[in-house]
């Protein structure tokens, strides 16, 4: 039971986080069916129902009978003062490249080793899927946005997890930058699947340097100015 309990309150977790700092489900969105969202978290549907029952206590989320569950509308995310103005902050490609150099090598290697299976499988899930939008030709940025957030919310470092409004900047931009020039989107295939690999290892120092050399390619191959 106890076990059964930690892992509710993990996945109850991830729900907020995909609130919060994904922003997938915005105050009065709908989630996705208990069918789909169990798959996506690959969790029962059991563990599933006792997370949501966890946020509806916390007033994050509320059950609508006949209609499903849904993000509250009253639902506001409080965000440190300090770190909420440094999203629209303007700052060049560089500098959002470098803060990424500084902080997501040092969150991958704590993700090797602090995440949980469940958080591992999921950051493997949206890495597959970001390769088949990449080579479907499909817009990847909430992908690759969710991909990167799963990777720092696995360091367990709430911290970490504070920063991800400005890392995303970086994300978006290197994206569409990334759209034009087919080298950078190969070598986002192979760095990914190398950064991957050293996850699923629990391989921090692996992990690590691929991160760092993930960023270092996009900064040669992209226009930083």
């Amino acid at each position: 039971m106890e076990q059964g309990s930690r892992l509710s309150d993990r996945i109850a977790d991830t729900i907020l986080s995909m609130i919060t700092v994904e922003k997938r489900f915005p105050p009065g969105s709908k989630l996705p069916n208990e069918n789909e969202l169990s798959e996506e978290l690959g969790v029962s549907r059991t563990t599933l129902r006792e997370a949501i029952r966890i946020l509806v206590t916390g007033k994050i989320l509320e059950i609508q009978r006949g209609r499903g569950t849904f993000v509250r509308e009253d639902f506001r995310q409080v965000q440190p003062k300090e770190l909420s103005s440094l999203a629209p902050a303007a700052v060049n490609i560089r500098d959002l490249y470098e803060m990424r150099l500084i902080f997501e090598p040092e969150a991958a290697f704590y993700a090797a080793n602090r995440a949980t299976e469940e958080e591992i499988q999921r950051i493997l899930a949206l890495g597959a899927e970001i390769e088949e939008r990449i080579r479907q030709n499909k817009d990847r940025t909430e992908v690759e946005q969710s991909f990167h957030k799963s990777i720092a919310k696995a360091t367990h470092n709430e911290f970490m997890n504070q920063l991800m409004p400005v890392i995303y900047e970086g994300i978006n931009k290197g994206v569409k930058l990334s759209e034009a020039h087919e080298a950078a989107v190969r070598a986002t295939l192979v760095d990914h699947k190398i950064l991957m690999d050293f996850l699923k290892e629990r391989n921090g120092e692996g992990a690590r340097n691929a991160m760092r050399i993930h960023i270092l390619h996009a900064m040669a191959q992209l226009p930083m100015e």
